[in-house]
């Protein structure tokens, strides 16, 4: 028998609406509402057609999904999506996104069962901030810049570069993700009700530095803004939150005492050529550096107009000195735990790709924005030949260095 809700399911995450995905399969909108409700089931040439759109088996159809068999709806609060974003999103958007981030969750679940995973620093991070800042009297942008200080202390940054941020990040048990949100959004992120924490990164022309601002913005929503509702924010408070993401990012990124000592070498401070140096040894883009260097106090307000007067000039809000050059970080959590859990025979990942989820890997590089050939090397028997079955707890330990 058809399953509708898995349909639903497909259709939202991809973020076509009713209509849209009639027109692309030349059926009513009134069609696609009965397939989803089952009331009528589709033809094998519109199921056929509804494989390719979605890179799914036949099967998938007629099996209850990964999101049914478990409670990944009720763990995804819709109104928690923090959004690093030029608009305000509508809820349709952010519903698509929500049911992105459930399969992600139960693929997480899947490849981490039986894996006991050493207690989260993120977690400890966030109720020491969480305890922070509700016992302090200090203003806001004192209380930003205190909890950008713990975070960098608590993720064991170094004092002078941030080479290692999406290394020490996800380590901290974040799970962080690529997609392509669309050029309107650059980032979002989100708890979820057990307490997993994701950021996914847009991978629309992004480099190095514009990343690096984009995980310290989502890791300041991770703890300043837990569980906040940001569905109902109005604009204004939006704007607010998203300038406390923003202050967050800067002082996270360039701890205070060292960029005040490295400013000292900067000679010309209203001009941005002047920051390449800084730029290079921070990771940090120049017009980062010269919003941080305005908060601190070191250009006074005129000379911050002079500066951002030239980054117009000189085009540098759309590209910058360094860009092209600096290599863009990627995530490597998953991956590393999908090589080790298959190494230690734990997993079998083209019996989970293909038999339980019923997909095609095209699916799965949608869905975690991992290149096709990270999958298809574990696609043919040869390639699960050595795995062997793990039996002890104490084996079932997965220790991951990305």
């Amino acid at each position: 028998m058809f399953i509708g809700s898995n349909l639903t399911n497909l259709r939202i995450m991809h973020g076509y609406s009713r209509k849209q995905l009639a027109e692309m399969l030349g059926v009513t909108e009134q069609a696609v509402w009965q397939y989803e409700n089952e009331y009528t089931a589709p033809k094998l040439q519109t199921i056929n057609e509804l494989k390719r759109i979605f890179h799914v088996k036949n099967k998938y159809f007629y099996h209850q999904d990964k999101l049914a068999t478990g409670t990944k709806s009720a763990n995804i609060n819709i109104t928690n999506i923090a959004y690093r974003s030029k608009i305000l999103n509508t809820i349709y958007k952010t519903q698509a996104e929500a049911k992105h981030v459930e399969y992600l969750d139960a693929f997480i679940d899947d490849i981490t069962s039986g894996v006991r995973i050493p207690s989260l620093q993120i977690i400890h991070l966030r109720d020491e901030v969480i305890a922070y800042l509700n016992a302090s009297q200090d203003d806001r942008t004192t209380q930003i810049y205190r909890v950008a200080e713990l975070a960098r202390t608590s993720l064991g940054m170094a004092k002078d570069h941030n080479k290692d941020l999406i290394f020490l990040i996800e380590k901290s048990g974040v799970f962080i993700f690529e997609k392509a949100i669309g050029e309107k959004i650059d980032a979002y992120s989100l708890w979820t009700q057990n307490n997993r924490p994701y950021i996914i990164l847009g991978n629309l022309k992004r480099s190095s530095v514009r990343r690096h601002f984009d995980i310290a913005h989502e890791l300041g929503h991770l703890l300043l803004h837990y569980r906040m509702e940001f569905t109902h924010m109005d604009r204004k408070e939006h704007k607010t939150i998203e300038e406390e993401a923003n202050l967050f990012a800067g002082a996270f990124l360039l701890p205070e005492a060292e960029f005040i000592s490295d400013m000292k070498n900067v000679k010309r401070p209203t001009q941005p050529d002047s920051y390449i140096d800084l730029k290079k040894k921070w990771t940090t883009s120049i017009q980062a550096l010269g919003y941080r260097a305005a908060h601190l106090g070191i250009i006074d307000t005129r000379e911050r107009r002079n500066f951002y007067a030239a980054l117009h000039r000189k085009s540098y809000l759309q590209i910058e000195p360094l860009d092209e050059v600096l290599p863009v970080p990627k995530p490597t959590r998953i991956k590393t735990i999908i090589d080790l859990i298959a190494t230690k025979g734990m997993l079998d990942l083209r019996q989970m790709i293909e038999h339980e989820w019923n997909v095609d890997i095209e699916f799965f590089y949608k869905m975690t924005g991992i290149e096709l050939s990270f999958f298809q090397k574990y696609m043919t028997d040869k390639a699960n030949s050595n795995l062997y079955n793990v039996t002890s707890m104490e084996d079932r330990l997965v220790t991951a260095k990305q």
